[in-house]
């Protein structure tokens, strides 16, 4: 990922800050594009939503298919009584976050199919993984998305000496899990901050006091790959990834399935179907009927599951 992208549209969405205090929804219906090719090659700039002349911009953008009254369908418990980070989570700092990773493809990749897909699917994974939904809560397990920021009892303050020298834990630093896609370990935040320009590493709890920032860093996690030569959770669902020999013998295909190996791995994938894996699956199948693209969509048993996956970068018995 080009960091100069990623500064290029941080200072298209710090011009957005100055504008959108009142009428979002009105400031992101207004903008026309600018279109430009260069050898041959369609780019297009819709400026704070799109920034930067890219090829996706010039496809429809998240706010022309996903609206403020759809997040709070999808996320519809999260300011509940009972919720724990009531009023953190808003559409806007959703949007704000998504434009600074649109131009990279995030949410614009294919058509618009691909694109409400691509959106879901992320989304399935952030409701999942902060929810705090069960059996018998009101309106079900799955209308529960956004209800956490933070880990509420982490039991150590995940620092790893192993990365002293690349990314040191700061003192009185705790590097438990904090965002949407909830980061861990001292090298995960030091990492996404260098990504986002921010100092993630000495000051971990930006992510549950700024909800921009918060989703600015699961967007980060889900565009760019665990190692080089892996695919990103994005490229191995809108299928911009190609299966080596050595994926397809490990029964790991371009879909939802595969982006679990990737920002999960064995925790969830390889193990058969289970709970940890469904509640994901059953995340995204809920999010694409409320987004009115149906779970029939979602594709086959070995396309929207890791089951049978094995792992891209299996666990040791050292480090687990």
């Amino acid at each position: 990922m080009k960091s100069s992208s990623l500064a290029a549209a941080a200072v298209a969405v710090a011009l957005l800050l100055s504008v959108c205090v009142n009428g979002f929804d009105d400031q992101v219906s207004a903008t026309k594009p600018l279109v430009k090719t260069v050898k041959g090659k369609k780019l297009c700039d819709k400026g704070w939503e799109c920034k930067g002349w890219s090829q996706y911009c010039c496809n429809l953008t998240i706010t022309d298919f996903f609206q403020t009254y759809q997040f709070e369908e999808l996320f519809s418990n999260r300011n509940a009584p009972v919720a724990h980070a009531v009023g953190f989570w808003d559409f806007q700092s959703f949007i704000l976050a998504a434009a600074l990773f649109e131009p990279l493809g995030f949410g614009t990749t294919g058509g618009k199919l691909m694109q409400m897909k691509e959106l879901a699917a992320f989304l399935g994974h952030v409701g999942s993984k902060t929810s705090c939904g069960y059996g018998v809560a009101t309106g079900g397990p799955l209308a529960w998305g956004l209800c956490y920021n933070r880990e509420m009892s982490p039991m150590q303050s995940y620092c790893d000496d192993f990365y002293k020298y690349t990314y040191p834990c700061s003192p009185g630093a705790e590097y438990y899990g904090r965002g949407a896609l909830p980061i861990y370990w001292n090298y995960n935040y030091g990492a996404a901050g260098e990504a986002l320009k921010v100092d993630l590493l000495n000051h971990p709890e930006y992510i549950e006091q700024n909800a921009t920032l918060a989703f600015q860093a699961a967007i980060w996690r889900w565009m760019t790959p665990i190692k080089k030569s892996q695919p990103s959770a994005h490229e191995a669902f809108v299928g911009t990834w190609k299966p080596t020999k050595n994926d397809t013998l490990s029964k790991r295909f371009p879909g939802f399935g595969t982006t679990m190996n990737v920002l999960y791995g064995d925790q969830v994938c390889g193990q058969g179907d289970i709970d940890a894996m469904n509640n994901i699956v059953s995340h995204y199948q809920y999010y694409l009927d409320l987004m009115g693209v149906g779970r029939e969509e979602a594709g086959p048993h070995e396309v929207l599951t890791c089951a049978e996956q094995l792992a891209f970068n299996p666990t040791t018995q050292a480090s687990s």
